[in-house]
């Protein structure tokens, strides 16, 4: 019987708690964003509000995700980083505020017509931490028509800095499995220029997938649906989450009766 290979058994090991940790603490992702935007609509009684994130990968401004009733056509356009209020916001990582966004050289009013919505006024604040410049949150007008003052910036920055949070926590994530396979795919290669020969090396992907598959396994099958559950119950909002906690009360009542019958029984 071949002896388990104690390296590969580790990584095995990491490449489980990984996607058990995902799936207990699922990402961030659109739904949470698309509520931080959904929230500073609400607060400021704008137009529109949306999130542009800075794609490496296209060296792109790309607006994410968006809320109000003129923000959905904004959503998927992709603008340089130094292109427009967003992109002077990005680059510079200074916060601003128009009232009159038609005298600013800085806005992109031919972006702006691109969605259907050229707005009066409005504010953008960086998504920034110590890590560094993640992307931008931008507000359009207020639906009173007063002008965004620095109070508004104030209040913008708090809503930016919950964003950033929620979207470095996704990006650690991400930025975990393709770690692990980056060291799995090292090791392997280091493995194989040893002179071990091609059975030495490591299959990253069939470590990563083995692991996973373990968490589908007969055994645990339902331990894997609950952590399921729970991370799904998390994007409740609070109402519903009551009405949860009252049925499992009740639940947890009958459940008691039951055992309290049977011990009974059994005297």
């Amino acid at each position: 019987m071949t002896e388990p290979d104690p390296l590969r058994e580790a990584l095995r090991a990491i490449a489980f708690r990984v996607e058990a940790a995902r799936r207990l603490s699922p990402p961030a992702g659109k739904a949470v964003l698309g509520s931080i935007v959904e929230a500073t609509v609400a607060l400021f009684g704008s137009e529109a509000a949306s999130i542009a994130l800075y794609d490496a990968s296209e060296r792109k401004l790309v607006f994410t995700v968006a809320a109000g009733e003129h923000g959905q056509e904004v959503v998927g356009l992709a603008i340089d980083p130094g292109a427009g209020v967003a992109g002077y916001v990005f680059s510079t990582g200074q916060p601003l505020a128009l009232a009159d966004v038609a005298r600013d050289s800085r806005f992109g009013r031919t972006t702006a017509e691109q969605t259907g919505y050229v707005p009066r006024s409005l504010v953008a604040v960086p998504l920034v931490d110590e890590e560094g410049m993640l992307g931008v949150l931008e507000v359009l007008d207020k639906r009173d028509e007063a002008a965004f003052d620095l109070r508004d910036v104030e209040l913008a920055t708090v809503f930016a800095r919950q964003a950033t949070v929620a979207i470095r926590a996704t990006r650690i994530e991400r930025d975990t499995a393709s770690l692990l396979r980056s060291v799995l795919g090292t090791l392997g290669a280091e493995a194989a220029s040893d002179g071990a020969g091609s059975s030495a090396t490591i299959d990253v992907e069939a470590v990563v997938r083995d692991a996973i598959a373990d968490l589908a396994g007969d055994d645990d099958g339902a331990l894997w649906a609950l952590a399921d559950e729970i991370a799904r119950l998390r994007t409740l909002d609070p109402g519903q989450i009551d009405l949860v906690r009252e049925l499992l009360a009740v639940l947890v009542r009958r459940a008691e009766r039951g055992r309290g019958g049977r011990s009974d029984r059994g005297r």
